[in-house]
């Protein structure tokens, strides 16, 4: 590809900088990959209290449109990196807060007007410091209405008539609903208000304007992509989906390996390889004591590293606790979520010792050092658009066993003992009777050592790079452009 593009990537969470799930590890290691790729990436957020690094503040103030007033923001500039350049917009009425989107009383009631002038400060920020995108990458409802703004109240600002925009779905299930009255915030005229256009049974979606006006859609897998445009799993929103069909695309996500790599990771106990795994018994040994295991147990170690959340399938797990650890294994789950879930697990872990344990909340260094020493990850979503954490345990040899859905059947092969192909295990049917059996064939494989490191190695060696997704995310940028 020989034009160079400006891309200028959207988003409410960036890792390592704000982060409740998979869209910060996106927001971050895509813009990485394309700048590898010799384009030009900036990324935009907003500057949250939670966030205690330092910036280099930004001499520029923007005047925000909210409504009929003017609110201000201040930018700040760090990078991704060292290498991708990162914009942070600053109001604490909006953003000086410990949490994200809500505190334990649910959502913050304004997070309708909070991301409001988010996406308006967005395209303010574009004018303010000179930068003209060709391609602004939006993702999910927080900046859903960036797409729309584009075509309605800067459609002839000259400054932005080459620009065009990708709206990613990262999960359909979060669609940003908001009271009508919330028109009036963002500058919307009630003529868009309508079935056909922003209007979602009687609510105002952010989502909905990302995906009616944005000229390329994407979502984070070709599997999900499929799945969201039908009835069961289209949250309502099939219908939309439909009608964009042609310019809806599923590109899977990566694997950033400067991060999740078990030969240079410093926060594993000791580091290996495909060709060298002795590192990896090593890790187990010190999850063994860590968690106070059975030691004396030969069981495979199964971990868990997930939302407590029942699109994660927990449910299952919780339910079938004993029956699960009754087939002769040790489980880990490190996550955090809803409270009886939690409460449940962490009772679970007085009742099994030595063969269950559960750690409540999350902990990036522990993430790591559960996926090195264990032997199988486990992960029976009700839905799952893409998933980064099975791509992870590929990378540590840690044999994902998964519910064939979404990202999760794209990103996994299930294993034939015939031939010793494929990465992992799926069953199809959200029941505990058929994760037991693919439980099941996973520890009969697992007996035999030799087949074990055979699959070990196909998942080790497996090529899910951001730089293969990057190169496919510039095909689709070529074609908004068109």
């Amino acid at each position: 590809m020989k034009k160079k593009l400006k891309i200028l990537f959207t988003s409410s969470e960036v890792h390592p900088f704000a982060k409740t799930g998979g869209l910060a590890d996106v927001c971050s290691f895509l813009p990485l990959a394309l700048k590898r790729l010799g384009h030009e990436v900036r990324v935009v957020m907003p500057k949250y209290k939670s966030i205690s690094k330092s910036f280099q503040p930004v001499r520029v103030d923007l005047k925000v449109p909210v409504g009929d007033k003017i609110k201000k923001a201040f930018l700040f500039r760090s990078r991704l990196q060292n290498k991708v350049p990162i914009y942070f917009i600053e109001n604490n009425s909006y953003f000086g807060r410990p949490q994200l989107y809500g505190n334990q009383h649910g959502d913050f009631p304004d997070n309708a007007e909070r991301f409001i002038f988010f996406s308006r400060a967005i395209l303010e920020f574009c004018e303010s410091t000179g930068f003209c995108p060709d391609i602004i990458h939006c993702n999910d409802w927080q900046t859903g209405l960036v797409p729309l703004y584009l075509k309605t109240h800067y459609q002839d600002n000259p400054f932005f008539s080459s620009t065009r925009s990708v709206f990613s779905i990262h999960n359909l299930g979060y669609q940003g609903n908001f009271l009508k009255e919330n028109l009036a915030l963002a500058n919307i005229p009630d003529k868009l208000f309508t079935p056909d256009g922003v209007e979602f049974y009687g609510r105002f979606s952010f989502l909905k304007a990302g995906l009616l006006f944005a000229d390329i859609l994407t979502t984070v897998s070709p599997s999900y992509c499929r799945e969201i445009q039908t009835k069961e799993n289209g949250f309502l929103m099939d219908g939309v989906l439909r009608l964009r069909s042609k310019d809806l695309h599923g590109v899977l996500n990566g694997v950033d390996e400067t991060e999740w790599n078990p030969k240079n990771d410093s926060l594993i106990p000791s580091r290996y390889s495909a060709q060298d795994l002795s590192g990896k018994q090593k890790c187990r040994k010190e999850l063994i004591q860590r968690f106070a295991l059975d030691s004396h147990s030969n069981q495979p170690i199964v971990c868990m590293i997930t939302r407590l959340s029942q699109q994660k399938g927990i449910e299952l797990i919780a339910g079938g606790l004993n029956e699960i650890l009754n087939k002769g294994i040790n489980l880990i789950i490190l996550g955090s979520g809803e409270q009886r879930l939690e409460d449940h697990f962490r009772k679970m872990n007085a009742k099994f010792p030595g063969q269950f344990a559960a750690h409540i909340g999350f902990d990036e260094k522990l993430a790591h050092q559960i996926l090195a020493g264990s032997d199988l990850f486990l992960m029976p979503s009700l839905y799952e658009p893409c998933g980064l954490t099975q791509m992870y345990a590929l990378k540590y040899g840690t044999v994902p066993l998964v519910r064939s859905v979404g990202g999760l059947r794209d990103s996994i092969k299930k294993y034939n003992a015939k031939n010793s192909q494929g990465t992992g295990f799926k069953f199809s049917q959200n029941t505990l009777k058929d994760l037991l059996l693919e439980l099941a064939r996973a520890l009969s494989v697992y007996k035999n050592k030799s087949s074990w490191k055979s699959l070990m190695i196909n998942g080790m060696e497996t090529n899910n790079s951001w730089d293969n997704a990057a190169k496919k995310y510039l095909r689709l940028y070529l074609k908004a452009l068109q």
